[in-house]
């Protein structure tokens, strides 16, 4: 099974403020329909419930230490981000993405093969922050820079990094 990582952070690895995110970028949720739609992807449950309700086509997989949690029929609840690995192992998943928030990104970033990142060209306030990506573990292979918009209120790149060590 292959990890992967995605995520849009500011200059200052701000990803999210009172659970929301903190701009508008089409291209940023465009790229993220297309990468997560027919697959599983993980996420805490506060970022759960920051989406309303389950994303179409995709499998959610949420992580809780709240034994009563519960989701639709067709999505699970984990108490860790291990359980959630082996269920994924064991019904074949290909790819999972991991979505957030804060704390699951610095739980499963070392685990991790891949990471298609969002760079926003931007400082923003926020309380919740990506961990930083090391260098010696992790090669820029590709990257896709675009000027802010009408529909896209900063200039952003779409980055992919490749694992190539072990942390």
């Amino acid at each position: 099974m292959k990890i992967i990582l995605i995520v849009a952070k500011a200059k200052n690895n701000v990803i999210g403020k009172d659970n929301q995110l903190i701009w508008k970028l089409s291209a940023d949720l465009k790229r993220f329909k297309n990468l997560t739609t027919g697959h599983h992807i993980l996420m805490g449950r506060k970022t759960y419930e920051s989406l309303g309700k389950p994303l179409p086509n995709r499998t959610h997989l949420v992580i809780t230490r709240n034994p009563d949690f519960t989701v639709p029929e067709g999505h699970y609840v984990f108490s860790s981000v291990e359980d959630a690995f082996i269920h994924s192992n064991k019904v074949g998943v290909d790819e999972l993405y991991v979505i957030g928030g804060g704390q699951i990104y610095a739980e499963t970033i070392r685990l991790c093969d891949r990471l298609e990142v969002t760079e926003v060209e931007a400082k923003p306030e926020g309380d919740t922050f990506f961990p930083e990506i090391d260098p010696h573990i992790w090669r820029e292979t590709g990257r896709e820079s675009h000027p802010a918009d009408e529909k896209n209120e900063y200039a952003y790149s779409f980055v992919t990094y490749e694992k190539t060590a072990k942390p």
